[in-house]
């Protein structure tokens, strides 16, 4: 499959951080707290450092082989079989990441915004919204997340840096927690929240320069695990661990408590949700487009557009699976955990075959020429 090369480092950069930075956002403090009390900023931390190590091998693999997303080469390290079975339970786990981000999302908003609109309604158009946007090429996808880059990360970042006004020191120790013994399923759920780097293994091949995708992917990363962590902090900072595990969405309340200075507004959640749903259809675009860019590669097609309407029922009744907002969150923990053996151990075998095999892509002397 041919992938015209116009990434940019800073693209990709961007990419990966309007992609991490998501639908995760309002529980993430909750998940940690629940680990390890005023431990949670360590937890998200340690979470962080998992799925950079998980970025880390897909992007060492995707610069070995800079011409191929990971479901074309994977077949050259494996074999046939095996890296196609690997290849449709990622397409898998990506519809489920999607289906479950929908759920969210529509759980918040019939909450928090639109009290009297059915929920289906609200799921149904989000992934319809991604499914048509998601009927572009890698170029195109780019641009979108360009485009909403400012919108998702300035706005969040002035209402998180003006919460800290209202945090107490006292609340975020000790930094290890009161009960540590929950820091290990902690940090494997914290992690989770970063799976999505694993769009890098289809924004490499577009790259102009894919020899400088680890930079891009530390720049992203980086920028994006320090929000998490300064969000973290914040709620942590101003509620206190006991606090955060009577509120289901701690981020939100957050916003509430934070204002302008001067009060040119008393309430930022209004705005916090503004710049929350623009994160969600980001975050949700890019795993639907790996979903469906993956399934297309799997058959040896041309593009990926007839699979952009044909996966949406199969997400869609995923999505409603859960009773409730309880088991939704249970759910997504527990899917998240496990997403790891395809996010960071199977590109850890993956990278361990290729090094012992010594397999490169023959193509890189003549993507450096083009370039």
């Amino acid at each position: 499959m041919e992938h015209p090369r116009q990434v940019t480092v800073i693209q990709a950069a961007i990419i990966l951080i309007s992609t991490i930075i998501g639908v995760g956002v309002l529980a993430l403090s909750l998940f940690a707290v629940r680990a390890a009390d005023s431990g949670a900023p360590l937890v998200t931390l340690l979470g962080f450092l998992v799925g950079l190590l998980g970025l880390w091998l897909l992007t060492k693999l995707g610069m070995r082989f800079p011409t191929k997303s990971i479901i074309e080469y994977s077949e050259d390290l494996i074999g046939k079989w095996p890296a196609r079975g690997f290849s449709v339970l990622i397409i898998l786990f990506f519809c489920l990441i999607t289906a479950l981000a929908s759920r969210e999302f529509g759980e918040v908003v019939v909450t928090s915004v639109l009290t009297k609109t059915p929920l289906e309604v609200t799921v149904i158009v989000m992934l319809l919204l991604a499914a048509v946007s998601a009927r572009v090429d890698i170029t195109t996808f780019t641009y979108f997340h360009h485009f909403y880059f400012p919108i998702i990360v300035f706005p969040g970042l002035v209402i998180v840096v003006l919460s800290l006004k209202n945090a107490h020191l006292i609340n975020l120790l000790p930094l290890w927690g009161n009960e540590p013994t929950g820091m290990p399923m902690g940090i494997l759920t914290m992690a989770a929240l970063f799976q999505g780097s694993f769009v890098m293994t289809i924004v490499i091949p577009a790259m102009r320069r894919p020899e400088k995708a680890m930079i891009a992917g530390f720049i992203g990363m980086l920028a994006a695990g320090s929000f998490y962590i300064l969000i973290v902090i914040a709620t942590v900072g101003v509620f206190g661990a006991e606090e955060i595990k009577k509120l289901v969405w701690p981020t939100l309340e957050l916003a509430k408590t934070t204002s302008l200075p001067a009060n040119i507004l008393e309430r930022l959640d209004g705005a916090f949700l503004a710049v929350w749903v623009t994160a969600v259809f980001t975050t949700l675009l890019s795993s639907y487009y790996l979903a469906i860019y993956f399934s297309s590669q799997l058959l040896r097609l041309r593009d990926h557009k007839m699979f952009t309407f044909l996966v949406v029922p199969f997400i869609y009744v995923i999505a409603m699976f859960s009773q409730n907002l309880l088991q939704m969150y249970e759910i997504i923990q527990i899917v998240g955990r496990w997403g790891l053996i395809f996010t960071v151990a199977y590109p850890l075998v993956l990278f361990v075959v290729a090094m012992i095999r010594k397999k490169k892509n023959r193509g890189d002397q003549l993507v450096a020429k083009s370039d």
